[in-house]
């Protein structure tokens, strides 16, 4: 297992830097949810391009770039935190300067579309980053949740992180236990990934997987993929996420039915229920740290993601 480098923590009195490396955040909400990094002592810049729009695009592919690039290149800046996810993060993946990140370590935070980004600095820059809510698609809304805003205590100093049922029901569709590295996100960015040079390595991993606005059919036919393209036998275990219906859904089959049909007798730990994903609250963890997921006591220990 490669050993993934983690960021050191932030303190109190950091810069760090808002970008949105997807699509164009509603100005309104972002800046609302600036009141929560002052609550955390955080100072902040604003990438150049946020607040620019090229189709559904926050920018261009090449502005996009560049302020995921500033932020790291610079100095003053200890953290990113994304703005928001929504769709355009893969079309640069191979333009990216991964041995400058790689020389600057930082946290970078985001989820959804922000997984084409986890997967490739987790691949070319050996860095930890970090699942959890963004800013003007989560923290700005008036349902953000106590408990997400908690779990941005992880990035001021190494927290061991542990979710169990205290949290959340959970559902157990295959028994044993597994430890591994924690990688994954969201699921239609892990499938598209697939066969690609920014298709993580599964061998021996806690895969967690997550989506929103996709009916079951859609979930069925990517845990297809995943199936066919070898995914789902090398991975040690599987972390299911949040999934939300589209609003139109009419119940006929359900997310529960699919993940039956895959993993009822999959013979390695398979755990539904984690609140993490598009919803709230949204229990925040690093990715690339060793986890250890217990089916048998609904249990998951993740290990701290920062230094």
């Amino acid at each position: 297992m490669t050993e993934l480098i983690r960021p050191e923590r932030l303190k109190r009195g950091d810069t760090v830097g808002i970008i949105a490396p997807s699509s164009p955040p509603k100005t309104e909400q972002l800046t609302r949810s600036l009141a929560f990094l002052e609550s955390l002592g955080l100072n902040w810049k604003i990438g150049k391009a946020v607040g620019k729009k090229e189709r559904y695009l926050g920018g261009t592919d090449q502005e996009r770039l560049d302020d995921l690039h500033a932020m790291f290149r610079d100095p003053e800046v200890k953290g990113i935190i994304c703005a928001r996810g929504g769709y355009g993060s893969a079309r640069y993946l191979e333009k990216i300067d991964y041995q400058m990140i790689r020389e600057n370590p930082k946290v970078f935070w985001g989820y959804s579309d922000i997984t084409a980004l986890h997967q490739a600095i987790h691949m070319y820059s050996d860095l930890v980053t970090f699942h959890g809510p963004m800013l003007e698609s989560d923290v700005a809304k008036d349902d953000f949740d106590p408990l997400s805003a908690k779990l941005f205590a992880q990035l001021f100093q190494p927290l061991e992180l542990h979710y169990d049922e205290s949290v959340s029901p959970l559902t157990t569709y295959s028994g044993r236990s597994a430890r591994g590295q924690l990688i994954g996100g969201n699921l239609s960015l892990i499938t598209s990934s697939i066969g690609t040079k920014f298709a993580p390595s599964f061998d021996g991993k806690l895969l967690l997987i997550e989506d929103t606005d996709e009916e079951p059919y859609r979930v069925d036919s990517m845990l297809t993929q995943l199936k066919q393209s070898g995914v789902l036998e090398r991975v040690a275990g599987i972390v299911i996420g949040d999934f939300k219906y589209p609003k139109n859904h009419k119940g006929d089959f359900c997310y529960e039915d699919v993940f039956g049909d895959f993993f009822e007798e999959f013979g390695k730990p398979v755990v539904a229920g984690f609140r993490i994903g598009h919803c709230q609250p949204h229990f925040a963890i690093p990715l690339g740290v060793e986890a250890y997921l217990d089916a048998g006591a609904k249990a998951l220990t993740i290990l701290p993601g920062v230094e």
